[in-house]
Parts: structure tokens; C-alpha cells; sequence
């Protein structure tokens, strides 16, 4: 609201009442105020209103980029372990992309719900800014908003980056190979980065020769694994930045019948790491304890709490079981 309000010239509190059915405020301004919040996106949040005057659906909304693997369903087990000791319902809906990522978290919104709970796909998540201007929650979790300031729960994953390559130097390695998803994507950047400042202090050179990013699905990362390994000097040790990433690239290990010789971290623990030959080396964090914080801080927000946008950083942890011990 501040922005319509700067731009028409008036006061919040003249914009507030204008979007809010009031009177008070000439027709020529209220109709000036009506076409830039049309302009810029604006909806007004019948649910904030219904908030201020105390009224609560019980229902809280989880928008995630995807829900099928490990990360995801122990996330929402956090989230709805808090939900169920408060008596509320929780709305959990994907967001493959921006477009639908905002799509979602409008149609969230509208639906009522008390509060939001997002793991952010898009690059800008500004548009959220009238939900909250209208006092609807919203916390942020494992990546950070762009273009909001909002609550946000987050792993180290610039430690475990860093843990994970230090571990392996430590070993031996000197050409590790990197395997992740999207670059822009916050944990990937902080994992690369923590990578990369392992080296530093080993006094190692990185090679962007070694680094594949931009992939996405476990086939994409056992490609990406094979190609590494058929290079001419092929890398000593893998690692990985996500679980999906490291299901591929053991399974590439697995058909080139290097599984023993070349070491692999990889970020994220996953069902049956233990149990595969050798078993699978991981930096793991506690994602069901991040869903609890997360909506233990929505809950409060809704609850009233009015201390600025909090962000949370939870630590994570190098479980050595076999494969990043191998020495070159």
C-alpha cells in the first residue's frame, strides 16, 4: 500500500480505505488509488481484514517447488506436527514455476488461508508484499525471497558446502567434480561457495571444467556423473548438491564399476544411503526441524508477534559412512 501511496500522493490510510470499501477520500483520488493498485497487482486480502477483526479459518497454506522426494516429505511432516498441536489444516500446493508459484500463492491467499508458508521457485517475490501490507504471515523456508523482507528458516548450506570439500581434500582429492541443480537457486549457490572456499584454503585452483550445474532429475545428474568420469583426467571424487543429484551420480559410479575408487559426498541424506556399497557419505540437515521452526513462526506471527523479519540459519551435519573416505 505505501507504493500506491506514494505514487498518487495520499496517505496509507487514505489508500487503506479506498481498497477497503471506505469513504472519506474524493472520488477523482479513490479512483486514482483503484487504477494504480490495478496497475501494480494489488488485491485486497478479505482474509487480513477478517484477521484484524479476529476471525481465523484455521488453515495455513504450503507452497512448495515440488513434493516428491525425501526433503519435501520430511518438511511437511515439520509443518504439519505444529499444525496438528494448534487444531489447524494445511493447504499444500506445488509451484513448479514462477508464474506458478505466484499463481499459487494468490490463490492461497484468496482462499482464506492464515497465514503462508513458501519454499520460493520465483525471482521476485515483491508481489507479496499487499498480503502482507494487509496482515496475512508469510515465513519463508530453506531459500530466501527476492525483492521481500520476510521471516526465513534456512540449513548452513554454505558450511556444509565447505565441510563436505574439506572432507575430501583431507582424503587426498584434488579434482573434485561438482553435480547440482539450478545456479540460481539459493542452496545451490551457497553450496557451491562453500565448495570453493574449501579449495581456497587448500590452496586449490577451481576448475569450472568439474563443475556441472542446471540439472535437475536424477538421469540428467547420472549423465552429467558419466560424462565427468570418461573425461581424459577424470575427477578423483563427486560431489553432490542435492539427494536427487547424488542417486544419479552413484548409480553412475555403480555402471562404470568405480563406485570403490572414486569418492562421493553428496548434500542431503536419503533413504537407503546406508545400505548401498560403499554406503553414501552425506552432509544431512534436519528438514523436519526446519518445517517445525517455520510454522512455530507463523503461528506466532499470526498470533500477533510483531518483532522484525527474523532468519533463522539451522546447523548441518557431515555423516561419514564410506564413500567420501576413499582415498585416490
Amino acid at each position: 500500500m505505501k507504493d500506491i501511496a506514494d505514487r498518487v500522493g495520499v496517505s496509507i490510510k487514505s489508500v487503506s480505505r479506498v481498497l477497503n470499501g471506505e469513504g472519506g477520500v474524493s472520488p477523482a483520488t479513490a479512483q486514482r488509488i483503484l487504477d494504480i493498485a490495478s496497475e501494480v497487482g494489488f488485491r485486497r486480502n478479505d482474509l487480513a481484514r477478517d484477521l484484524r477483526r479476529g476471525h481465523r479459518t484455521g488453515t495455513i497454506g504450503l507452497a512448495l517447488r515440488r513434493s516428491s522426494t525425501r526433503f519435501y516429505d520430511d518438511l511437511i511432516r515439520g509443518v504439519e506436527e505444529i499444525a496438528e498441536e494448534r487444531g489447524a489444516l494445511v493447504l499444500t500446493a506445488g509451484s513448479r514455476s514462477a508464474e506458478r508459484e505466484r499463481e499459487t500463492l494468490l490463490a492461497l491467499s484468496s482462499r482464506r488461508v492464515d497465514g503462508l508458508l513458501v519454499e520460493p521457485n520465483g525471482p521476485d517475490h515483491s508481489f507479496l508484499s499487499a498480503e502482507q501490507a494487509m496482515g496475512t504471515p508469510v515465513v519463508f523456508v530453506d531459500r530466501p525471497p527476492s525483492r521481500l523482507t520476510a521471516d526465513t528458516i534456512l540449513s548452513d548450506d554454505f558450511a556444509g558446502g565447505r565441510a563436505a570439500t574439506a572432507h575430501l581434500v583431507a582424503h587426498g582429492h584434488r579434482r573434485i567434480g561438482v553435480i547440482g541443480a539450478l545456479p540460481d537457486l539459493h542452496t545451490v549457490r551457497e553450496r557451491l561457495r562453500g565448495h570453493e572456499a574449501a579449495l581456497a584454503e587448500a590452496g586449490i585452483a577451481p576448475d569450472e571444467r568439474l563443475v556441472r550445474l542446471n540439472r535437475e532429475t536424477a538421469d540428467q545428474a547420472h549423465a552429467a556423473a558419466a560424462e565427468l568420469l570418461a573425461a581424459v583426467d577424470p575427477p578423483t571424487a563427486l560431489f553432490t548438491l542435492n539427494n536427487v543429484c547424488t542417486i544419479g551420480a552413484a548409480r553412475a559410479l555403480r555402471e562404470a564399476g568405480r563406485e570403490s575408487r572414486v569418492a562421493l559426498i553428496g548434500f542431503d541424506d536419503f533413504d537407503l544411503a546406508d545400505l548401498l556399497t560403499p554406503p553414501v557419505t552425506v552432509v544431512a540437515h534436519d528438514v523436519t526441524e526446519m518445517g517445525r521452526q517455520a510454522a512455530r513462526l507463523l503461528f506466532a506471527r499470526i498470533d500477533g508477534y510483531a518483532e522484525p523479519p527474523q532468519r533463522i540459519v539451522l546447523p548441518v551435519e557431515l555423516i561419514a559412512r564410506g564413500s567420501g573416505e576413499i582415498e585416490p
